[in-house]
């Protein structure tokens, strides 16, 4: 029922965008308020209670300001392109376990390492790649491979290393990844170019994994591993398959860009709509379509069945944003963000401090950024857009290594068993090392090209 009802919500939503309709408006919003309701039965934890705030705060807003009952169901559709890529997203995941990619990348940890340096290293690059593909799921992946490795550590430094190396390489991969949600929304909220993003953000992405590799090379330079796996690792196959996916990940990018210069939609739009038939062409090149298509199939009807949390959680946060931006009750912030725009350096900090803290309260990056979007937008013309993009993807994907609410660190504490404040703790310094190399870097495009 929820998966019909989901990818039904979902096709609307992308016929929309090709087909603007205000009926056909209305129908997405009365889907959007079933799913709404069904989802919170399903809901679970932290997302389910942030779910029934917004919800409740939203209606409390709606009724407040006395709007028309009809516009009620239009005010859901902000959040429709983001649960797009959640439904998408587990046919790239798929493709990769079956052309074996994931397996061939894990035998790099087991190729002549002795020490626990080498390790952290080739198990931080290991998931920086695969976590592009993988997302979260290259998390219990890397534990199963590792693990078996880290015998004479104590369970705490056990913790520590896959804390710091697995959450800070998977936080970094993000940043560049056109799959990722808050990449492709950054790029839509301030119209700059994926193209232009990418050589910036790889660039911080490779100084902070050097700052990493410094702090870890003090840390385990001395400690001995003792390697389970015997059997050679033919490093030429393990080549051709990181070649492979490099290959098929920027014709991606390539396709994208075109195909958002073509339709006028935006990167995340593009991207949603080109992910599942480049997975099946990827499949074909490889000659799997046929094992690709009867593997992914159920694989994404489960994983979509379980996206009630999302769906819940953002849907009901759609509705508050957009309430609360008819309303006008936050216009006092206003002169506020007018200072910040003839002031990058105090807008920058503000968006580091402000995704650090709202990651601590409990607030999902994505629910941040939409409700930060809404003051940033009329700003837009007075700030220079690429240094704000960089700001705005480094300082959001940030929390994903310290953030004890999010899924991620969620994940990773209920494989070791650990508490995720606990966690949050071994990150948050990096984090923030992180988050300032981000603005050092944005106030220096803004000083030499603007």
């Amino acid at each position: 029922m929820r998966v019909f009802l989901y990818t039904t919500l979902i096709l609307l939503y992308m016929l929309s965008q090709f087909i603007p309709h205000l009926y056909l408006s209305y129908t997405i919003g009365v889907i959007a308020v079933i799913t709404c309701f069904i989802s919170a039965f399903h809901a679970k934890g932290l997302h389910r209670i942030t779910g029934f705030v917004f919800l409740v705060l939203g209606i409390f807003l709606f009724i407040y300001n006395d709007l028309e009952w009809h516009t009620f169901f239009l005010q859901f559709q902000s959040m429709l392109g983001l649960l797009s890529l959640f439904v998408v997203l587990p046919f790239i995941n798929s493709l990769i376990r079956i052309g074996r990619y994931d397996k061939s990348l894990s035998q790099l940890l087991q190729d002549r390492v002795t020490r626990l340096t080498s390790l952290y290293k080739r198990s931080f690059l290991v998931c920086h790649f695969l976590g592009v593909f993988l997302n979260m799921a290259a998390l219990p992946l890397l534990i199963q491979s590792v693990k078996p490795s880290l015998p004479t550590m104590s369970r705490d430094d056990i913790n520590q290393f896959f804390t710091k190396n697995l959450l800070r390489a998977y936080a970094l991969c993000l940043t560049w990844s056109p799959m990722e949600v808050i990449v492709s929304r950054s790029i839509d909220i301030t119209q700059a170019q994926y193209y232009m993003i990418l050589p910036i953000v790889l660039g911080i992405a490779a100084i902070a994994t050097g700052v990493d590799f410094v702090l870890s090379g003090r840390r385990y330079k001395e400690i001995p591993v003792s390697m389970t796996q015997t059997q050679e690792v033919d490093l030429k196959k393990v080549i051709k398959k990181v070649a492979q996916m490099l290959g098929m990940l920027f014709l991606f990018i390539v396709l994208v860009t075109i195909t958002q210069q073509i339709l006028g939609q935006g990167f995340l739009f593009s991207v949603v709509l080109l992910l599942v038939p480049f997975s099946i062409f990827w499949a074909a090149c490889l000659k799997k379509t046929k094992i690709f298509l009867s593997a992914t199939i159920p694989h994404w009807k489960v994983r979509v069945d379980g996206l009630a949390n999302y769906f819940f959680m953002f849907l009901s946060a759609g509705l508050f944003v957009g309430v609360l931006a008819i309303s006008g009750m936050l216009s006092f912030l206003e002169p506020l963000f007018q200072y910040a725009a003839e002031t990058p350096v105090f807008l920058y900090l503000f968006i580091g401090a402000y995704f650090l803290v709202t990651a601590f309260i409990g607030f999902h990056p994505l629910i941040s950024q939409t409700f930060l979007a809404e003051f940033l937008v009329p700003i837009l013309p007075q700030v220079a857009t690429l240094p704000l993009a960089v700001v705005l993807v480094t300082c959001g994907l940030s929390t994903i290594m310290y953030s004890p609410f999010n899924l991620s660190v969620s994940l990773l504490s209920s494989e070791l068993k650990i508490n995720p404040f606990r966690m949050a703790g071994w990150n948050v310094g990096y984090g923030v090392v992180y988050i300032l190399i981000s603005i050092v870097v944005a106030l220096g495009l803004e000083w030499a090209f603007y």
